[in-house]
């Protein structure tokens, strides 16, 4: 075990994740993520929980897919693996889809504080989210960066005041909360160069996603014509 400024750096420490989002739609690319924190943790699972009404994120250049078949392409994607699996408790909810909702819940439902795993890109507008000083007492965090992402730390990603809680390894690559005991790390994975952007433009431009998706999702997502191309015929339909 490596202890650092009081801060363990070294075990693998274990837990459930949750990886929430809009998955809009589900694709390699976050499932790729999710094993990859599950072995770089030793975490015993990780909960893909997608959002109902994400409060924050805006659809912009394409079309958003009703929450129920997202969830039934999580659902595709996640039957594939045994460590995988996914909750609806945000569908089942009214109202936008709060992260501290979410993890108030799952907390409460496992008697321990969720590993949640976010994006540096997500991490670093950790002030934007509502309570986020609450949050970070009820879970740990699992920062997960790409390149070109090569430089920095979670000393100099999370901003004061939500930083004078926490003490930090001589990096700064760990933070342990000083009361509640959670902690965040930095997480270096081999990400694969896959966005829903470009999966929603491939469907919009009639070209193949099968690359980009499990197979089972990519079936289900052209079968479901929810992204494909717009005829002429269609935008002029009152």
């Amino acid at each position: 075990m490596t202890v650092r400024g009081g801060v363990d750096t070294a075990t693998r420490p274990g837990g459930i994740g949750v990886l929430g989002g809009t998955f809009n739609p589900i694709h390699r690319g976050h499932i790729h993520a999710a094993l990859a924190v599950i072995e770089a943790l030793g975490l015993e699972r990780v909960v893909l929980v997608p959002a109902a009404v994400p409060p924050l994120k805006q659809s912009g250049d394409a079309i958003m897919a009703p929450a129920e078949a997202r969830l039934a392409w999580a659902e595709l994607a996640a039957a594939e693996h045994a460590q995988l699996s996914v909750d609806p408790l945000e569908l089942d909810r009214v109202g936008p889809s709060y992260t501290l909702e979410t993890i108030k819940i799952l907390a409460e439902r496992w008697g321990q504080p969720p590993v949640f795993l976010i994006g540096h890109d997500a991490f670093i507008d950790l002030p934007s989210w509502r309570a986020p000083e609450t949050l970070l007492t009820l879970c740990h965090v699992a920062v997960m960066t790409r390149p070109p992402v090569r430089d920095g730390s979670i000393a100099a990603w999370l901003p004061a005041p939500l930083d004078l809680p926490f003490a930090f390894s001589e990096d700064g690559q760990v933070a342990r909360h000083r009361t509640a005991g959670t902690w965040i790390r930095r997480l270096a994975i081999n990400a694969l160069d896959i966005s829903a952007t470009e999966v929603r433009r491939r469907l919009a431009a009639g070209e193949p996603v099968g690359a980009l998706l499990p197979d089972p999702v990519a079936d289900a997502v052209v079968a479901s014509g929810l992204y494909a191309p717009v005829s002429p015929s269609q935008e002029n339909t009152p």
